[in-house]
């Protein structure tokens, strides 16, 4: 069974999709360890309740080795096999030891809308005033760089005439309820990671009502 290893900095929705799915085993793994990277953030709590147990790294009171080492010794320390980013704001510098085995999830389409700075309404508010005709979001394989990595798999909404960036956030988050076990699912599958080439895999989400 996959042992996982969750970064989050916020309210760990994305982490509480995986955990359920793990639980009722519909996901062939198990999370081992929530790293925080703000002590106030829900998603430490969700996973205490779940009896996970949780490392806080908090970003504004440790220098930047510091901080990094500190992620990477509770992952190791865990016996992680695959690391998830779930809406985890901070920079974490990946050691070797786990290169190609840390997913993360973006709100857009990648390579757009991506880097330093757009996460969360950021992005959708920045797909609206481009006047796109879809968005969605993307799983990719992380490396150093904001955002950045081999794609795994997407999936894709329209955006609606009269969206705004909470109606778009929610649709997508739907998209992306989808897309992070598919993707942790390929990389139980395969026998050639991480992938060498964008695109591998694109779905069309439907158009839910809003």
């Amino acid at each position: 069974m996959l042992r996982l290893g969750i970064l989050l900095s916020g309210g760990g929705r994305t982490f509480q999709n995986l955990h359920t799915l793990c639980r009722r085993e519909e996901l062939s793994a198990t999370i081992c360890v929530v790293v925080g990277s703000k002590p106030a953030a829900y998603g430490l709590e969700r996973a205490r309740q779940a009896g996970i147990p949780c490392v806080i790294a908090d970003r504004r009171r440790l220098d930047e080795q510091t901080f990094h080492a500190a992620i990477t010794t509770a992952l190791l320390q865990a016996r992680v096999d695959l690391v998830c980013m779930a809406g985890f704001t901070a920079f974490w510098r990946i050691p070797a030891e786990f290169r190609g085995r840390v997913l993360n999830i973006h709100p857009a389409l990648l390579p757009k809308y991506g880097g330093q700075g757009f996460y969360g309404m950021r992005v959708h508010r920045a797909v609206l005033d481009a006047g796109e005709a879809e968005s969605g979001c993307t799983v990719h394989v992380c490396d150093n760089q904001y955002d950045h990595g081999p794609i795994v798999l997407q999936r894709r909404v329209p955006v609606l005439p009269h969206d705004t960036a909470e109606s778009l956030a929610r649709r997508v988050f739907e998209q992306e309820l989808i897309a992070y076990p598919q993707a942790i699912r390929r990389y139980t599958q395969s026998s050639s990671w991480p992938p060498h080439q964008a695109g591998l895999f694109t779905e069309r989400g439907g158009e839910p009502s809003l």
